[in-house]
């Protein structure tokens, strides 16, 4: 946890953090198809399970990447998903 922590505030003195984001429940439902039928989920033979969510500011993509390279889960052998988020015009 503590290098969680000096993480979190390293990226936070950096500027960089934007939303916090929280850790994900092992619980939840999924709504699929047209018939939009709700099962329980997430299933647990899914391959990759998300963890939690962070969004940082970064010049791009490449700087976000660069500042994932520093998340405390990769030295458990865990990895981090890097996504700009698409700006929709409402």
């Amino acid at each position: 946890m503590e290098k969680w922590v000096a993480w979190f505030k390293e990226l936070g003195a950096q500027g960089h953090i934007k939303d916090p984001g929280h850790p994900l429940e092992s619980t939840g439902k999924v709504v699929k198809g047209t018939q939009k039928m709700i099962n329980d989920g997430p299933y647990a033979e899914a391959k990759d399970v998300v963890g939690g969510y962070m969004l940082i500011e970064a010049r791009d993509l490449a700087q976000a990447a660069e500042i994932a390279q520093g998340c405390p889960i990769l030295e458990a052998g865990g990895s981090v998903e890097v996504r700009p988020i698409q700006r929709l015009n409402m």
